[in-house]
């Protein structure tokens, strides 16, 4: 019997009007297992006591929506067409490599979060504390936890950087392809670090600067914007795509086109992800319904929520934003100030007007006609998806 190759034909992968589709995840999917199955053998080479750290890296990549990965191919495609079946599989490694430093960023996000849950399992900290606790060690099990999840991070951030170096595209196009890489690498770890102190300044009307004429709400949406655009967008869809299309050999022109594209649209999928973080059904997205309102997350949707609630809303959004106890009747009673406040029509309102931001930015740009419909499709998965 004749094995099946790991990879199949370009037109069994690639479909520009379904560019999320199970072949093409299970196709990333593949690389991303071939991978980890190589350095299994690495891990196993040192010891027994790394079993668990493999068999995690594995649980955790094991899903997830692909979505990194799917700009990644199609801003190839938006600058070379479709890839030859031979050029498909380099493609793949190298776009399978944005979700392991994807699944590095939730780790650690994670345990910077105290979160309980990713995709429905228990987060990395919470698996390590509970195999240290079940294993009977000494010392703190919630602090091996901890210690724990940052090296598994740690490991897959390197592992990304392997992962991308040995997918086998070719030279000169890898070094295109790395400035951005390793511009978004350092993006998401300062938009993280944006996004923790946010978290600690307190919830509050803040003075306009002197000399400024920017009202609070303004002030407060510029802190939760940047967090939006280094922590997400870059990150999600515009770095991706422009990692592609540099691949592909595209131009500045190009580069610039999928910025303007990648920018507006990468900050809509990341309202759409606060929207789910407080609205979301916890079946769907894998995490506890609300959860967001308990990290205390300091969103575009509170920013406006506390803006414009009344001095009863505003005391409860001062008193239980980022209260870990918070329970259910509390969490509806924060629901119930964010809709009545109108952050939650404003923000689907946002997510249209910068979801038509990016599809006009493609409309005006010279590009494949593949790309564009791949990219189109992209851009309407990622505004109107419910995990």
């Amino acid at each position: 019997m004749v094995n099946k190759p790991l990879v199949k034909s370009a037109e069994e992968v690639l479909d520009p009007q379904a560019p999320l589709s199970q072949a093409f995840r299970d196709a990333v999917s593949a690389e991303i297992s071939a991978f980890l199955s190589e350095q299994s053998s690495v891990l196993d080479s040192m010891g027994p006591e790394l079993v668990p750290v493999h068999l995690m890296a594995s649980q955790m990549l094991c899903g997830g929506k692909r979505m990194r990965p799917a700009f990644c191919v199609w801003g190839y495609v938006a600058a070379a067409g479709m890839p030859s079946n031979d050029d498909l599989k380099p493609l793949l490694i190298a776009a399978g490599s944005l979700d392991v430093l994807h699944v590095s960023a939730l780790i650690h996000d994670d345990l910077m979060d105290s979160s309980d849950l990713r995709r429905g399992r228990p987060a990395a900290h919470r698996q390590f504390e509970a195999l240290h606790a079940n294993a009977g060690w000494l010392r703190d099990s919630a602090a091996f936890g901890r210690a724990g999840a940052i090296l598994l991070g740690d490991l897959l951030v390197m592992w990304s950087a392997q992962m991308l170096h040995g997918a086998g595209v070719e030279q000169s196009a890898l070094e295109r392809a790395l400035p951005i890489v390793e511009a978004m690498r350092t993006e998401v770890t300062c938009g993280q670090y944006l996004d923790i102190v946010a978290q600690a300044h307190p919830l509050r009307k803040r003075a306009p600067a002197i000399g400024s004429l920017k009202p609070t709400i303004e002030l407060a949406l510029d802190d939760a914007s940047r967090v939006v655009e280094y922590k997400a967008a870059r990150y999600t869809v515009q770095r991706p795509s422009q990692m592609g299309a540099a691949i592909g050999g595209g131009d500045d022109e190009l580069y610039f086109a999928l910025g303007a594209y990648g920018s507006p649209l990468g900050r809509a999928f990341q309202f759409r992800d606060d929207l789910l973080g407080v609205f979301g059904d916890p079946q769907v997205t894998g995490k506890p319904a609300g959860d967001d309102l308990r990290e205390g997350k300091r969103t575009v949707l509170v920013a406006h929520a506390y803006a414009h609630a009344g001095d009863a809303g505003q005391k409860l959004l001062l008193q239980r934003l980022g209260d870990p106890g918070l329970d259910e009747t509390g969490i509806s009673e924060l629901q119930q100030v964010i809709v009545e406040s109108g952050a939650r029509d404003a923000v689907e309102s946002m997510i249209s007007e910068y979801h038509e931001r990016a599809l006009k930015a493609l409309h005006d740009t010279e590009i494949t006609e593949e790309g564009r419909a791949g990219l189109t499709a992209l851009a309407d998965a990622a505004v109107r998806r419910e995990f």
